[in-house]
């Protein structure tokens, strides 16, 4: 069966194409990718979270996420924070 391993990262995404036996899992195809050495933040197939034991289609798409470099919530209160601070005509408009 053919599967595609696809590594995101902030520098973008890596794909490598895999001929897996049947009955393959996702730890098959993350030991049978260049990407082995990786620990990824999160596995998951099509975009939804996946075990290693997750027993893989043909076609199917295995992700492997790297961690968010800082959190999503907790930027945008930074940047919140640092255009209430601003003087008002560097503010953008609403």
């Amino acid at each position: 069966m053919r599967v595609d391993v696809v590594l995101a990262d902030p520098a973008g995404a890596q794909r490598e194409a895999l001929d897996l036996p049947a009955g393959a899992t996702v730890a098959d195809a993350l030991a049978a990718s260049r990407f082995a050495s990786r620990a990824p933040a999160a596995i998951g197939v099509f975009g939804e979270v996946a075990t290693p034991d997750r027993p893989l289609r043909d076609g199917d798409r295995v992700d492997l996420l790297s961690p968010l470099p800082a959190d999503p919530k907790e930027a945008r209160r930074q940047r919140a924070a640092a255009e209430e601070a601003a003087p008002e005509r560097s503010r953008p408009p609403r």
